[in-house]
């Protein structure tokens, strides 16, 4: 059964950095689009970066020169990279396919930008 686990959420002060992965099992990972998706209470999850299966990169215009989307094949995972941060970014994280499957959704992780 495949899963995703999501991890490196914490509180960090506005304009700081913070790296989340997204850590699959099985052996599909490499031939799905995958994205990052957040969301704050009361709204729908959104999709902030996703990345092709050859790497390409597409991101949401709100996250746009601030986070960066990479994947290691090798080790099945994918990372955002968030810098220069700001109280708007606080969220739930979460990591799926594109298009995202019901039975993929993990715990996420909790950013939280607060000074």
């Amino acid at each position: 059964q495949v899963q995703l686990v999501e991890s490196g959420g914490g509180l960090v002060q506005p304009g700081g950095s913070l790296r989340l992965s997204c850590t699959a099992s099985g052996s599909m990972f490499s031939i799905w689009t995958m994205a990052w998706y957040r969301q704050t209470p009361g709204k729908q999850r959104e999709p902030v970066a996703t990345i092709t299966n050859i790497g390409v990169p597409i991101y949401a215009d709100s996250v746009k020169g601030r986070f960066t989307i990479t994947r290691d094949y090798a080790k099945n995972t994918m990372y955002l990279q968030m810098n220069s941060l700001k109280p708007e970014d606080t969220a739930v994280y979460y990591c799926n396919t594109v298009p995202e499957r019901r039975d993929l959704w993990g715990q996420g992780t909790q950013v939280t930008v607060s000074s």
